[in-house]
């Protein structure tokens, strides 16, 4: 303000002394003292309004160029400067005020404007995409928590998803007790310090793994660093099995996992390396760099085996949901991963033994009747899409609450969810599978 004032005094200083003159001639040359008290209150009133609108002209000088939306300052310094003169001054009362109201009206209509968001003219800037080699390690780790649960921050929101599926079988926080594969927290260290050196591992020795495969690639060898380790656990889930987590019944040499560089999942070599780098970096641990990530994949997955990476989709795209029922119902159960908790009869792959036995067009009518069934389905479509949607409304002995995922409600379609109902509806005891469509 101080800076203001200076300006406009700098400015009409002239005018200002001029008025001011005029003031102390109309005290010494006017006689009559009513005469003499009206002409130097109206010329003090000029001073004043004088001021004011040197004021409002320093100002718009001032924040033309500037980025603090106070020009419109200056048109309500004239408004009031204008009706200031029209109390005083009868014989131009009218102008004054019609020019004063006009002001007024600048004032309000360019404040609101001025105080709207404002948005800069001229061409878009040209866009630059930024390339996976090219990604800061925070970068990577934001695209990998995408991948995982299917947006950044919401690691620590239970039940979501993303493209990798990962969270359907392995646990992510400290302490928490995963039933269908291993919690993943603290994998990077664990990877160096106890997995290498697990003697079931046999590194450098595959030939002397007691597993249903020794090698993700004949002469691919096994992993001698703590991320080597990782790559070939994704590539080949079947060459080292976590003691307690194989498939039921293989006595840990067959794994439950699928290969996750292959459809349905068919992760790229460059966001397998986002995972991991979000793996390192949640924990505070420095990570290794994209270019020797790449490579601990490119040891263990041939190149005709390595998925393109395919573009991103847009923004508000469907691409949380597991399969939106447009897929063959065989898709949909490996999307959702159900063939590697279930036998599913007429489903390729579905040889899980984590839970149930799917020949529901048998089983269901019979949980119905069951005095323990506490649900509320009345029919063996109900039921099927209760279990989907609420799988611990009815538990099959023997096994545990819990285990099947609850989030299937809002990763599968109502499509999907239909082509799913409609399937294991016509599975059967000893009858001929239905036809996958």
């Amino acid at each position: 303000m101080g800076n203001l004032i200076s300006e406009a005094l700098s400015m009409g200083w002239v005018a200002i002394a001029i008025l001011a003159g005029l003031l102390v001639y109309f005290q010494v040359s006017i006689a009559d003292p009513a005469a003499k008290k009206r002409a130097v209150f109206k010329t003090f009133i000029g001073i004043i309004a004088t001021f004011l609108l040197f004021m409002a002209i320093a100002n718009y000088k001032n924040n033309f160029y500037g980025e603090n939306r106070m020009l419109p300052a200056s048109l309500a310094l004239i408004t009031v400067t204008s009706f200031v003169m029209a109390m005083y001054f009868t014989n131009l009362g009218a102008l004054l005020k019609i020019g004063g109201f006009m002001f007024f009206v600048a004032a309000f209509l360019s404040g609101y404007g001025n105080w709207l968001p404002q948005v800069e003219g001229g061409f878009p800037p040209k866009e630059e995409k930024i390339t996976w080699d090219s990604m800061t390690p925070q970068q990577l780790a934001d695209k990998g928590e995408e991948i995982i649960f299917g947006g950044i921050g919401k690691s620590s929101v239970q039940g979501e998803i993303g493209k990798g599926q990962c969270p359907l079988c392995h646990g992510f926080q400290k302490g928490f007790l995963s039933e269908r594969a291993p919690n993943l927290y603290g994998l990077p260290e664990r990877a160096e310090k106890e997995r290498l050196a697990d003697p079931r591992y046999s590194m450098n020795a595959p030939a002397k793994r007691d597993t249903v495969e020794k090698e993700a690639c004949p002469g691919c060898g096994t992993g001698t660093t703590g991320q080597e380790y990782i790559a070939e656990s994704h590539a080949c889930p079947n060459c080292y099995v976590v003691a307690g987590f194989g498939l039921k019944g293989s006595n840990d040499r067959e794994s439950q996992m699928p290969k996750i560089h292959k459809p349905p999942i068919s992760l790229s070599l460059p966001e397998l390396a986002a995972v991991d780098t979000w793996m390192y970096l949640r924990e505070g641990k420095e990570p290794p760099s994209y270019e020797d990530m790449i490579k601990s994949y490119e040891k263990f997955i041939p190149e005709s085996d390595r998925p393109k990476q395919q573009e991103d989709k847009p923004a508000g795209a469907a691409s949380s949901l597991l399969a939106d029922g447009s897929e063959p119902v065989d898709q949909i159960f490996a999307k959702g991963q159900c063939v590697s908790c279930h036998v599913i009869p007429g489903i390729p792959g579905a040889v899980g033994t984590i839970g149930p036995k799917l020949e529901e067009g048998t089983n269901a009518p019979l949980r119905l009747k069951d005095p323990g069934y506490k649900g509320t389905a009345k029919s063996t479509t109900e039921y099927i899409m209760e279990s989907i949607v609420e799988p611990s409304a009815y538990v099959v002995k023997p096994f545990p609450d819990n285990t099947m995922p609850k989030v299937f409600g809002q990763k599968l379609s109502a499509g999907a969810l239909k082509k799913i109902v409609d399937y294991l509806s016509q599975v059967k005891v000893g009858a001929p599978p239905p036809k996958i469509s």
